[in-house]
């Protein structure tokens, strides 16, 4: 079927109504190829802000969009955007189709650098696509305001609260997250008293009222936060079983370390290169290196008390109800704070002062479990990018990749009704 190049490109651009090809410059050396477009004269286009037509004011200086390449060569839309004049609004820009008004890509070409960048570092998309690093993160950067602006006000049901480290010297990052959908809800430097309730003055009392549960570990400025806040927290707060298992597991560590160091004086290396073998559950351990932790069992070694104690908490989120949960610790805490191993004692105490926010999960059974795998997500996106200079950059990227945003750009209708002569 024989097609000219003007036809050709109206049809695999989707060029029709108010716009149409004035001209294609194919340049075969430069591989590139410039599509020159114009609208209809005697054409109204509607106000955006009111929607009503108006007659063409003027034209803006001609602007070039990057669009899909064209099999090897790269793709140029030129367009002189004209502006109305609306009586109540004055003189306004169109809304013209081809791109965002903030966007020097065509819709078809920004939604394959974002698909890009979904799956490969900036450096790696702007080679493949001849970009510099700034225009990829321009791109990246206003698919997060799109996706924010967006977002719909909501409070989730059940949030996650959790902290990370992102810099060395001690710099953390506070992170809160949407138990139910997966996804980062807010991101704040810090985790002291603010750094959480900066999250939770968004919202009113009311909306705030409707959350089920936050799971968070046993912060004193994470807790103190959504007391604040949160009505009814103490009922909704569950201390994450990852970290309150966490204390007892240092607590062993700790009294291995004091039993190796004064064994050692001795003479006895016994305790030499075991330290995961007392840190590990008895389900993830090595099947090589059982017989080895069996023969320590058998030794009268404080570690293998400290072990066994920590060992038996991991049964208490077995527990059906918080009556049962209550139970099972009061026996626990009994044996550990009876154990004479002062480490073991501290961390028991510990988790006592806590209890009520421990047995909480018999109702809400939730972990941060989902945290744990969004920080995952989100160093593996730090190590893609080997590491940010940028701290706004950095946070950028964790909406990005972690936010479950609406990112893509999206053609709006463009109205246009002929002048009647």
């Amino acid at each position: 079927m024989d097609m000219d190049i003007i036809t050709f490109y109206s049809k695999l651009l989707g060029v029709k109504g108010v716009w149409s090809i004035r001209d294609v410059v194919m340049d075969d050396k430069g591989e590139r190829v410039d599509i020159y477009m114009e609208h209809h004269a005697g054409v109204k286009f509607p106000c955006p802000v009111c929607k009503e037509f108006c007659a063409v004011y003027d034209h803006l200086p001609e602007r070039e969009f990057r669009h899909l390449n064209t099999c090897q060569m790269q793709t140029w839309v030129h367009a002189r955007i004209p502006r109305i004049q609306c009586p109540t609004h004055g003189v306004q820009q169109i809304t013209h189709g081809i791109a965002e008004d903030n966007s020097g890509m065509t819709f078809a070409f920004e939604s394959l650098v974002l698909m890009l960048e979904k799956e490969c570092s900036l450096e790696s998309v702007s080679r493949v696509l001849d970009l510099d690093w700034h225009s990829c993160h321009l791109v990246q950067a206003h698919a997060v305001a799109r996706g924010m602006a967006r977002k719909p006000r909501r409070v989730p049901e059940n949030l996650g609260v959790d902290e990370k480290s992102f810099a060395k010297g001690h710099k953390y990052e506070t992170l809160v997250y949407d138990n139910d959908k997966g996804v980062v809800e807010y991101v704040c430097d810090g985790r002291d008293d603010n750094s959480l309730s900066s999250y939770y003055r968004q919202f009113s009392t009311k909306e705030l009222a409707g959350i089920k549960s936050v799971t968070m570990d046993m912060w004193p400025a994470y807790i103190g936060a959504t007391q604040g806040y949160v009505p009814d927290a103490n009922r909704k707060i569950v201390f994450d079983r990852f970290h309150v298992m966490k204390f007892v597991v240092d607590a062993v560590d700790k009294v291995r370390r004091e039993e190796h160091a004064a064994l050692s004086k001795e003479g006895d290396s016994v305790l030499k290169g075991t330290k995961y073998l007392w840190l590990w559950n008895q389900a993830n351990m090595p099947e090589s290196r059982v017989p080895e932790f069996e023969a320590l069992r058998k030794l009268d070694l404080k570690v293998c008390r400290a072990w066994a104690i920590k060992e038996h908490l991991r049964r208490l989120w077995e527990m059906g109800n918080q009556a049962w949960m209550r139970r099972f610790f009061r026996s626990w805490f009994w044996w550990a704070s009876h154990s004479r191993l002062k480490p073991m004692i501290e961390a028991a105490k510990t988790l006592k002062a806590h209890v009520s926010n421990i047995v909480t999960y018999a109702k809400q059974r939730l972990t941060n479990a989902l945290g744990e795998s969004l920080n995952s997500r989100i160093e593996k996106v730090k190590r893609l990018a080997c590491g940010f200079r940028n701290r706004g950059n950095y946070v950028t990227a964790i909406y990005f990749h972690c936010g479950g945003l609406d990112l893509m750009p999206r053609r709006g209708k463009v109205a246009m009704q002929v002048m009647e002569a």
